[in-house]
């Protein structure tokens, strides 16, 4: 955390410094990436594992991964409003908060129960059905991670959100860098429910691929829907992008905590805590790989129109729920 947040500050001094040199920024951000990846295997997942068993592990989750949402929706606006001072700021900012932030971490972390006298109820060794690892689970991301800013021409008059709500339609209508980063959060608020809510079915079917494969299902509708009826109104494009948000968070959420929980506690590897991390880092790096990726193809088929767009991530969803498809049959 204090090595990200740094490098982030360090990035935002580009802007102060007049830097211009497209290597120095692409440095920070990889520099920055290796130091971020360290977190969520880490904390995340291995740390929280350590405090709960399986039988309210997706619930825990589902409601411990919405500070990524969370996260996401105090970010853009945090950066958002001081976006008028200039770019730099949006990023000097944030990296401030998460240095603090770690010296927090670092004082007052608890790694284990064990290490303040507390045992764990209900920690076990898992397995699927069959006694055999579960297998072919893949990381879908929003692949909302970064901010490209560039030089802002336009009025940077504040607008509440409820503000925002009320105009009477998205369509041609030209919003400032303050107002949709403001309107980006609803994607996260939708997130943050969808999380909690595939966490808590999991449990209660005792089923996370399945729950996964029926919130990936889900989506694809919610995103063709989203592009054909999102231009209508700003009530209806809200409506429409929060419920998108709830539908991707939920198996993100679940994939990224709770079944790399189970997949990190299973027999084979005997409960080590340290495999729980390494199974974690493989699962979110696999992930990455997405993130990282995704833009960039986004950007290449977006030439061929914004429907081309929606359609690669439909497919890209279907795939996903293909790769879950043997587990969910064990688990059946």
């Amino acid at each position: 955390m204090l090595r990200s947040g740094i490098m982030t500050v360090v990035f935002g001094f580009g802007y102060f410094l007049g830097v211009h040199d497209f290597g120095f920024f692409l440095l920070v951000q990889l520099v920055c990436g290796l130091f971020q990846s360290i977190g969520w295997p880490c904390v995340c997942v291995a740390v929280v594992g350590n405090w709960f068993g399986k039988s309210k592990r997706g619930l825990i989750m589902g409601v411990w991964n919405s500070h990524t949402s969370v996260g996401n929706i105090i970010g853009s606006v945090v950066a958002s409003s001081v976006l008028g001072f200039g770019w730099g700021w949006s990023f000097v900012l944030p990296g401030g908060f998460i240095v603090i932030m770690g010296i927090v971490v670092y004082l007052f972390l608890v790694v284990s129960s064990e290490n303040v006298g507390f045992e764990l109820v209900g920690k076990e060794v898992e397995m699927n059905v069959e006694g055999v690892p579960l297998v072919g689970l893949e990381k879908v991301d929003s692949g909302e991670e970064g901010m490209v800013e560039s030089e802002n021409t336009d009025s940077l008059a504040a607008i509440g959100f409820l503000d925002a709500w009320r105009l009477p339609t998205v369509a041609g209508v030209h919003l400032s860098h303050k107002t949709a980063g403001i309107l980006s959060t609803v994607f996260d608020i939708g997130g943050v429910i969808g999380g909690v809510l595939a966490g808590y079915i999991s449990d209660m079917i005792e089923a996370r691929a399945v729950t996964s494969v029926v919130f990936l299902l889900l989506s694809i509708p919610a995103l063709i829907f989203y592009r054909i009826y999102g231009s209508i109104s700003m009530f209806t494009n809200v409506r429409m992008m929060f419920l998108s948000g709830l539908l991707v968070n939920g198996p993100y959420s679940l994939i990224t905590t709770a079944v790399a929980a189970d997949l990190g506690t299973q027999s084979l590897v005997k409960g080590n805590s340290r495999a729980l991390a390494t199974v974690t880092a493989i699962i979110d790096g696999t992930g990455s790989v997405g993130v990282a990726l995704s833009p960039l193809l986004a950007g290449y088929i977006s030439t061929r129109g914004l429907n081309s767009v929606f359609f690669m991530l439909t497919v890209s969803i279907s795939i996903a729920a293909m790769l879950l498809i043997q587990v969910v049959k064990t688990e059946i």
